[in-house]
């Protein structure tokens, strides 16, 4: 009678903490699926200044924009709002 006792108290916890993590979709590592972000590439290549609210992001990986600085792209990226980061996958150029 304790094992059920103590397999249903796992089983409720266990059942309220995979509740509480899909709430958290603003947090840090929210991003587990890249985004599309249009804006512009920085000069040196190590920030990002979205086109929607001006906001500037550091890049974390700026070798997967070499080639890119100062233009106006797509970003494919992994955001990390807390940080003010992306991790860039991809981009593509916006056509004029």
């Amino acid at each position: 009678m304790v094992i059920c006792f103590v397999l249903g108290l796992l089983t409720l916890g266990l059942a309220s903490a995979q509740d509480t993590m899909q709430n958290d979709s603003m947090k840090a590592d929210a991003s587990k699926t890249p985004i599309d972000v249009k804006g512009k590439i920085s000069d040196d290549g190590k920030s990002f200044v979205a086109d929607k609210d001006g906001k500037s992001w550091t890049i974390i990986n700026p070798d997967a924009v070499k080639g890119h600085e100062g233009h106006h792209v797509v970003l494919n990226a992994h955001v990390y709002a807390d940080k003010m980061e992306v991790h860039v996958m991809s981009l593509k150029m916006v056509k004029q």
